[in-house]
């Protein structure tokens, strides 16, 4: 199973890949999780990444395409993978769905989940991050820039998966078991639902 997780910062897509991960047994690909670690490691990538990220602007995306089909070509992949945080653009999107047509190994996507959240809420979840973790990029400030990103570069996305049938929407209200609920039975109507779900 190859999905592509979309939604505004905060709407859950985290959390959810991870939940996702452990039910169908395939690794959860976060650009910003892999963004933090060269930036911790004071990497090349994590110091041009962290000028970009603290701005709450969106990394080049010649930058990020390169490793996300590097990590998909991992053996932990093969069997497929949830896209959290990538594509942003039309163009990654476009990138990955060539890459993805041109590698051997690899598959089209089977689905990109579209997570729903009032903006209220998003709020409210990010600045609660913030406070939690002492994320640089979740201060009030850059959450409104992030979110104005979001709509001008990221939100077109949903268009574009919709007019190719991909696209399944997900309302990301209420709690971490309801949502999920929501992800298995849309999923189940696209893919084989893994060994665990159907015990």
């Amino acid at each position: 199973m190859r999905v592509v997780l979309l939604g505004p910062p905060g709407a859950g897509k985290g959390t959810q890949a991870a939940k996702l991960s452990k039910a169908f047994g395939i690794p959860p690909v976060a650009t910003g999780d892999i963004f933090r670690a060269n930036i911790r490691e004071g990497t090349e990538l994590g110091i041009l990444a962290k000028e970009y990220i603290d701005r709450g602007d969106l990394v080049p995306d010649e930058v990020v395409i390169a490793m996300v089909m590097d990590r998909l070509g991992a053996d932990d992949s093969a069997d497929g993978f949830l896209l959290d945080g990538f594509p942003r653009t039309v163009g990654q999107a476009e990138a990955l769905d060539k890459r993805l047509h041109q590698a051997r190994d690899q598959h089209p996507l089977d689905a990109a989940l579209n997570f729903e959240i009032t903006e209220r809420e998003q709020f409210k979840r990010l600045l609660s991050r913030a406070e939690r973790e002492h994320r640089s990029d979740d201060s009030e400030e850059i959450i409104r820039h992030r979110l104005e990103v979001y709509h001008a570069k990221t939100k077109p996305l949903v268009d574009y998966y919709a007019s190719r049938g991909m696209l399944v929407p997900v309302n990301g209200m209420g709690s971490i078991d309801e949502v999920s609920g929501r992800i298995m039975a849309s999923l189940s109507e696209r893919v084989d639902p893994p060994a665990q779900a159907r015990t």
